[in-house]
């Protein structure tokens, strides 16, 4: 966990938001794999009750999972106190989450 007089925090701080943005791509390239495979792996869906609520139900999941990935870790460092570390953290979090995003537009731009 980090410490407020650890000379490597900043370190720290950023190897974690890479971490956990990268986490939340991963999981968001298996849902995204998951979703494009869903026809093969279930057939074609003609209910109109199940497949609407399986899709809300994984929305939610998904949310929760990426949630706790991007905020998981600021929360528990804002509440023992370190603020200015929580705070950093978000932000890298949400710069490395930025850049992914735009590298994969890029790929759908190029290709």
């Amino acid at each position: 966990m980090i410490v407020k007089d650890d000379m490597n925090a900043k370190q720290k701080i950023v190897q974690w938001a890479f971490i956990n943005s990268t986490g939340t791509a991963a999981y968001i390239a298996l849902v995204a794999w998951f979703m494009s495979k869903g026809e093969e792996l279930f057939g074609k869906i003609d209910d109109r009750f199940y497949g609407p609520m399986a899709f809300l139900m994984l929305f939610v999941l998904s949310a929760t999972v990426t949630g706790s990935l991007v905020l998981g870790r600021p929360v528990v460092l804002y509440f023992r106190g370190l603020q200015k570390e929580a705070i950093s953290l978000f932000l890298y979090t949400t710069g490395f989450m930025s850049i992914l995003t735009l590298v994969v537009f890029s790929i759908l731009v190029l290709f």
